[in-house]
Parts: C-alpha cells; sequence; structure tokens
C-alpha cells in the first residue's frame, strides 16, 4: 500500500483543525492535538491510519466553543 498524497481541501481542513482545537482544549492536550494534525499537514500523505486523524479533524471542526472563544 503506498501513501497517497492529500489534495489541497484536505491540508486546509487539518490546519484549520489544528488552530481551533488549542481554543476547544487549551493547555497541553490542545497542544499536542494541534501539533500533530500540523505535522500531518505538512507531510502531506493519506496513511493507512488516516481515519482517526480525519476524525479528530471532524470532531475538532464540528465541536462547539466556549461562549467567550468564539470570537
Amino acid at each position: 500500500m503506498s501513501p497517497v498524497p492529500m489534495d489541497h481541501h484536505e491540508k486546509m481542513r487539518l490546519r484549520a483543525a489544528a488552530f481551533r482545537v488549542t481554543r476547544l482544549y487549551p493547555g497541553p492536550v490542545g497542544e499536542i492535538l494541534s501539533r500533530e494534525l500540523l505535522t500531518w499537514e505538512e507531510f502531506g500523505y493519506r496513511l493507512g491510519g488516516g481515519q482517526l486523524v480525519m476524525r479528530l479533524v471532524d470532531h475538532v471542526l464540528k465541536a462547539p466553543l466556549a461562549q467567550g472563544d468564539a470570537a
């Protein structure tokens, strides 16, 4: 199974989730998740185990932010 390059849309979703996750989960949890998502975006390939990462992206982009963090 060879790696498949991500398209531009997938990379932008990863980047958006990486920046949003630090507001959703402040502190070390959000920071480590953000770094992981940015690493996936920078690497630029869909790997066999990428399903969990994309589920995380979906969760982060759909989860409501606290009222004070929405700005």
